[in-house]
C-alpha cells in the first residue's frame, strides 16, 4: 500500500528559489512517505524544461529525480515517482452564466505534455505559473485533451469549491452532464476537495460509479499529503490510471477533516459571520452584518444537490481515514502554534526517530510515539486515529480548526496539576458575531422591452410619404423598426416581396435582417424574392456576368504599376488611395497621382475586369428605370454612406418610395468618404421628406446616456434627447493614469475585479460582492494597436 499525491501546483516553486522545485518536492515526499507525486504545471515551457533536465524515466509513464540532485533527508525513504500533471482554470460562459471550473489533467509522458501544451497555446496564454487560465469550455478542454492524448486522465478538481469548481455554488453546474455533455462518460473520477469528505459525496447518487479521489491541492511542499489516495498497485502510469478508472487497487483516501476546509460552512470572513445552511436559508442568503450575498459553503451546496439522507453509504464505497498534518497535530495536542519553533523541533525529532510522517500518523504504536514525543502528542494521535476531534468549521476562505486536547488535559498529561486540582480554563473558540437581520436591497427591475412599437416607431413603420428619414439614436430599436417596416409593407400594404430592396452595410447585417424577416413572415419563401444585401452585392447582381478580381490580384496589379512607373511606396497604400477616389474623395485629398490612377485603371481594362469599388461606379451607370425591385428602397445605417452610395440610393429610388434610417451622431466612416450630412442633403434635394426621430433608449443605463449626451451635444445641431428605459446602474468612471503602463495595469486589475477574481484569493474577497462577469462580457477599446499590446501584456 502506498500514497499518491497528484494535485500540486508549480506556482509555489516559481515564486521562490527552492520550495517546490523538484529536489524539494522529492525531499518532502520522502519525509512524508509519499510514493507518487504530481509534477505540477506541465504547460509552462520553463517548468517542462526543468522536468526534462532533472527527471529520469523510472517505469512506464513515471519518472524519478536524478540521483545527484537528491537532497539528504532526516527520514530516508524510497524515491518517489513523479507523474506529469497540471491544473487548468476554465472561465467561460455557458447557459447564460459565467462558469469557473478547475480541471486536473494526468498525462503519460513529457512528450504528451509537449503536444497538449502546443494545442492549448493556440487557444490562450498558458505561460502563467501554476494554473493557466483559459476562456475555454470544460467540455471542449476535455475533447481537446482526449483528441491529443487518449491515455490522458481528466479529473474535475475540488468539485465543491464555491468559486472555481464543477459544482461550485457561484460558478458551477448542477449536474455532470450540464458541464461535459456528450463527453460525460469520459469522466471516471472527481476530487472531493478539502471541505468535503466521502460521506458527504455519498449523498449525491450522480457520483455513483465515479472514483472519489483526494489529491491535496497542495500550495506549498510542506502541505503534500494533507489529502491523498491509498493505492495497492504497481508504480506505473497505466496501473495508476486503471485504479482511478476501475477502482481496482484503489484502497481509499486520506482526508482532511472537512470542517478544516476553507469553505465548509457559509458566511463572510470580513464580517466574522459563520452560518450553517439552515441559518443561511433563514436569512435569505444575505449577510446579517453587511447585507451582501453570503459565500455559500460546501456543506450547503452538497445539501442542495443531495438526493440521499446523511449517513447513506453506497455498496462498494471505498474506506477513508481523516487525518491532519503532523505539525497541526502536535500543536493541537500541546497548545502551541503549528508554525512555532518548538513544534518544528519536535516534528523533526519525530521524523528522525519514528520514520515518515504518514507512518507516524497511521501506523507507529502510540507507546513509541509517547517515548519520543511525550504523552500529550501520543494521546493526540490516538484521538486523531479514533476520530475524537473537536472541530470548528472553516468558512469563506478561512481554514477551520481542530482541537484534540483541552488546556486542562494537556496539563494533566504533562503531569502539571493546576492549583486546587482544577482544570485550567478551557480556551473558548472565537464567538460569532451576534446575528442581525439586514434586508438586501431590492433587485432593480429588468429593462422593459415593449411588445408593441412605441408611437415614433409606429409612425416610421406606417409612413406613406415618398421619402421617410428616420433619425434613430443609439438603443432606440433601429433594426427592429426597419424589419417591422418591411413586414408592414408586405402584410398591410400588400407590397410584393420582389418589389423591396433593403440595403445593409455588411453581409452579416444582411443575413441577420433576412433571418428576422423569415421568422416574422413565416419562412424563407416569403423573403426569397426580396433584394437584401450590401451596396456592392446589389450592384454585382445588377451588372450580371462580370469578371471581378480578387484582393490579391488587385494588390499584384498595384505593385506592377508602381514598379513600372519607378515610384516608391507599397501596393496596399496605392489601392487604399484608389479606393477612396472611387468612393467620392477627391484625388487631391488622397494625395494620389492621377498618372498612377490612370495606369491602374488601364491595367483593369486590359484584363476586362473590375475591382471591388468598380462595382459601385459601374452600378451607378446602370439604368434601373422600370426595375420592380426598386419600388421600395430601404437603407440601413444611412449616416455611413459616402457620395457614390448616396447617388446610388437616389438613382434606385427615383421611381419609388425611399426609407432611410440611421443616426448622424454615429457616423464613424469619414475616413472612407462617409458624410453624416447625408440626412441634411436629402432634405435639401428632395421636397416632402418626412422626418421622424426615435429617442426612447432601451439599451443603456441612464448614467451612460447622460455621459454620452454631454459629449454628443457638442455636435452641430445642439443638444440631443434620449429617454432611458433601463434601470439605474453604476456611474460612468473616468480614470486618469500617470502613463500608459499605469493605465494598462488598472484595466487588468479592473477586469480581475469584474470577473470575481481569477484565483482563490481574489474570489474570496470579491466573489460575493457583485455580479460576476464572464470574459466574453467585457470589451477593451483602444485607439491604436500599440496601446493594445501593452494592455494584452498586463492581462
Amino acid at each position: 500500500m502506498y500514497i499518491a499525491d497528484l494535485h500540486i501546483h508549480s506556482r509555489f516553486s516559481r515564486a521562490t528559489s527552492k520550495d517546490g522545485d523538484l529536489p524539494h518536492l522529492d525531499w518532502w515526499a520522502r519525509r512524508k512517505g509519499i510514493r507518487m507525486v504530481g509534477t505540477g504545471d506541465f504547460t509552462h515551457p520553463a517548468w517542462r524544461a526543468e522536468l526534462r533536465e532533472q527527471l529520469v524515466p523510472a517505469g512506464e509513464g513515471v519518472y524519478t529525480l536524478r540521483q545527484d540532485l537528491r537532497l539528504p533527508d532526516v527520514a530516508p525513504g524510497e524515491a518517489p515517482r513523479f507523474v506529469i500533471t497540471g491544473e487548468i482554470s476554465c472561465i467561460y460562459k455557458r447557459h447564460g452564466r459565467t462558469r469557473k471550473v478547475h480541471n486536473l489533467i494526468l498525462l503519460p509522458s513529457l512528450e504528451a505534455a509537449d503536444e497538449l501544451s502546443a494545442r492549448l497555446e493556440a487557444i490562450g496564454n498558458i505561460h502563467s505559473d501554476g494554473r493557466p487560465i483559459l476562456g475555454l469550455d470544460s467540455r471542449d478542454l476535455l475533447e481537446l485533451t482526449l483528441d491529443t492524448c487518449p491515455d490522458a486522465e481528466f479529473i474535475p478538481a475540488h468539485i465543491w469549491t464555491p468559486h472555481f469548481a464543477l459544482f461550485g455554488a457561484f460558478s458551477g453546474f448542477d449536474t455532470m452532464e450540464e458541464c461535459f455533455g456528450d463527453l460525460t462518460g469520459h469522466i471516471h473520477a472527481v476530487e472531493t476537495g478539502l471541505s468535503s469528505d466521502p460521506p458527504m459525496n455519498w449523498r449525491v447518487s450522480a457520483l455513483d460509479g465515479l472514483t472519489l479521489v483526494s489529491h491535496s491541492d497542495a500550495h506549498s511542499p510542506s502541505k503534500l499529503g494533507r489529502e491523498a489516495d491509498l493505492l495497492d498497485t504497481g508504480l506505473t502510469y497505466p496501473e495508476l490510471v486503471r485504479a482511478i478508472r476501475t477502482g481496482e487497487g484503489f484502497q481509499g483516501t486520506v482526508e482532511f477533516f472537512p470542517e478544516e476546509g476553507k469553505y465548509h460552512l457559509d458566511g463572510h470572513r470580513n464580517c466574522g459571520v459563520c452560518l450553517t445552511p439552515a441559518e443561511t436559508a433563514a436569512l435569505g442568503g444575505v449577510c446579517p452584518v453587511c447585507g451582501k450575498k453570503l459565500t455559500i459553503g460546501v456543506e450547503h451546496r452538497v445539501e442542495a444537490l443531495a438526493d440521499r439522507p446523511a449517513g447513506f453509504r453506497p455498496v462498494g464505497a471505498k474506506p477513508f481515514e481523516s487525518l491532519a498534518p503532523l505539525p497541526e497535530v502536535i500543536a493541537a495536542s500541546t497548545g502551541v502554534s503549528a508554525a512555532g519553533k518548538n513544534t518544528q523541533a519536535l516534528y523533526e525529532q519525530m521524523l528522525h526517530a519514528l520514520g515518515p510522517e504518514f507512518s507516524i500518523l497511521r501506523e507507529v504504536p502510540v507507546e513509541d510515539i509517547a517515548h519520543t514525543a511525550g504523552p500529550c502528542v501520543a494521546e493526540g494521535i490516538r484521538r486523531l486515529r479514533a476520530g475524537q476531534v473537536e472541530r470548528r468549521a472553516g468558512f469563506d476562505g478561512e481554514y477551520g480548526v481542530i482541537s484534540l486536547l483541552t488546556p486542562g488535559e494537556i496539563a494533566r498529561f504533562s503531569g502539571q496539576i493546576s492549583l486546587f486540582g482544577l482544570d485550567l480554563p478551557v480556551r473558548k473558540s472565537k464567538p460569532r458575531r451576534e446575528l442581525q437581520r439586514v434586508l438586501a436591497p431590492e433587485a432593480a427591475p429588468a429593462a422593459p422591452q415593449p411588445e408593441a412599437l412605441n408611437p415614433p416607431q409606429l409612425e416610421a413603420v406606417t409612413s406613406t410619404a415618398p421619402v421617410t428619414a428616420v433619425t434613430a439614436g443609439p438603443g432606440t430599436g433601429k433594426t427592429r423598426t426597419l424589419v417591422a417596416r418591411i413586414a408592414w409593407l408586405v402584410e398591410e400594404r400588400g407590397v410584393r416581396p420582389g418589389e423591396i430592396t433593403a440595403v445593409t452595410f455588411t453581409n452579416q447585417a444582411a443575413a441577420e435582417m433576412r433571418a428576422r424577416l423569415e421568422q416574422r413572415l413565416g419562412g424563407k419563401r416569403a423573403v426569397a424574392a426580396m433584394t437584401i444585401g450590401t451596396f456592392h452585392a446589389i450592384c454585382l447582381k445588377l451588372l450580371g456576368d462580370v469578371r471581378l478580381i480578387s484582393p490579391g490580384e488587385a494588390l499584384t496589379i498595384a505593385e506592377q504599376v508602381l514598379r513600372e512607373s519607378g515610384r516608391k511606396g507599397g501596393g496596399k497604400t496605392l489601392l487604399q488611395s484608389v479606393s477612396r477616389v472611387k468612393n467620392g474623395v477627391s484625388p487631391e485629398d488622397t494625395g494620389l497621382d492621377a498618372e498612377l490612377y490612370d495606369a491602374y485603371q488601364a491595367r483593369l481594362r486590359d484584363l476586362g475586369a473590375l475591382d471591388f469599388d468598380d462595382l459601385l461606379t459601374e452600378g451607378l451607370k446602370r439604368d434601373v428605370t422600370g426595375l420592380r425591385c426598386f419600388r421600395h428602397v430601404l437603407v440601413d445605417e444611412f449616416q455611413d454612406i459616402n457620395d457614390i452610395q448616396y447617388r446610388l440610393v437616389r438613382s434606385w429610388s427615383r421611381s419609388g418610395e425611399l426609407f432611410v434610417i440611421g443616426d448622424p451622431d454615429q457616423s464613424i466612416y469619414g475616413f472612407r468618404g462617409a458624410d453624416c450630412r447625408c440626412f441634411q442633403r436629402l432634405q435639401e434635394e428632395q421636397l416632402g421628406v418626412k422626418e421622424i426621430h426615435l429617442t426612447e433608449n432601451y439599451r443603456s443605463a441612464p448614467a451612460i446616456l447622460d455621459t454620452a449626451l454631454a459629449v454628443i451635444g457638442h455636435n452641430p445641431g445642439g443638444g440631443r434627447i434620449l429617454t432611458p428605459h433601463c434601470p439605474a446602474g453604476p456611474a460612468v468612471q473616468l480614470v486618469q493614469a500617470a502613463d500608459s503602463f499605469s493605465e494598462a495595469v488598472f484595466i487588468a486589475k479592473e477586469i480581475g475585479r469584474m470577473t470575481g477574481g481569477v484565483d482563490m484569493l481574489e474570489a474570496q474577497a470579491l466573489g460575493h460582492e457583485r455580479t460576476v462577469r464572464a470574459f466574453s462580457d467585457i470589451a477593451v477599446l483602444c485607439r491604436t494597436h500599440r496601446q493594445l499590446e501593452l494592455v494584452e501584456k498586463c492581462l
